[in-house]
């Protein structure tokens, strides 16, 4: 059984619960729904959280493994699994050891995630390792701000914030990091995007991928 004792913060998760909903009225349900629509076959979802996404998978879809180790979380989107218009299979894990077979998923699913793993790398890496070869990535990020002065503040604030909020770190160059795995990016919109009134706007990422041939 892996170790799941290092990703447990159920404070911050529910926090968490309440603060993913205000953000879905603020935009982030549309934000959501375009990540996933389109979707095909077998899917893996890697740090799932409170399960906001399943009810906006197509039914094209056949299975979603919901991959979540925050045990607070995990119970909500065990929840929110059973009213979802798709199989959803949620399960104990993490990015670096996921379940499953290589070459196994249709697609992968990484949703505000790539900034709290502790490695986006070894992450990227075993996501490449379970999907099929002509699998498909889709991702919808919060990351590091193309303006200077705002990079450099975010950088700055790094190892205080993922103290204080379950390995965030504002500053990751995710799009980078999906390219260097291996991946193509064939469609990509940056945007800012506020999911509650006292933070502010930070820029995201939504797009598609694929795996180099």
């Amino acid at each position: 059984m892996t170790d799941l004792s290092g990703f447990q913060h159920p404070r911050l998760a529910r926090v968490y619960v309440e603060t993913s909903a205000a953000a879905d009225r603020r935009g982030g349900r549309e934000h959501r729904r375009r990540l996933l629509e389109g979707l095909e076959g077998r899917v893996i979802e890697i740090g799932a959280g409170n399960g906001r996404n399943f009810a906006h998978y197509p039914k094209t879809v056949t299975e979603v493994v919901a991959v979540e180790p925050e045990d607070t979380l995990r119970r909500f989107a065990q929840a929110a699994a059973a009213s979802a218009p798709v199989p959803v299979r949620v399960v104990a894990g993490h990015s670096e050891a996921l379940p499953g077979e290589a070459h196994t998923f249709d697609a992968a699913v990484l949703s505000l995630v790539l900034c709290s793993v502790p490695s986006p790398a070894a992450a990227l890496a075993e996501i490449v390792r379970v999907l099929t070869p002509d699998g498909t990535l889709r991702f919808y990020e919060h990351v590091r701000s193309s303006n200077p002065a705002l990079g450099l503040l975010e950088d700055a604030i790094t190892p205080l914030w993922r103290r204080m909020a379950g390995g965030c770190h504002p500053n990751r160059d995710t799009l980078a990091a999906i390219r260097r795995a291996g991946f193509v990016v064939d469609e990509v919109e940056r945007f800012a995007f506020a999911p509650q009134p006292p933070v502010p706007a930070l820029a995201h990422l939504l797009g598609r991928a694929r795996l180099k041939p």
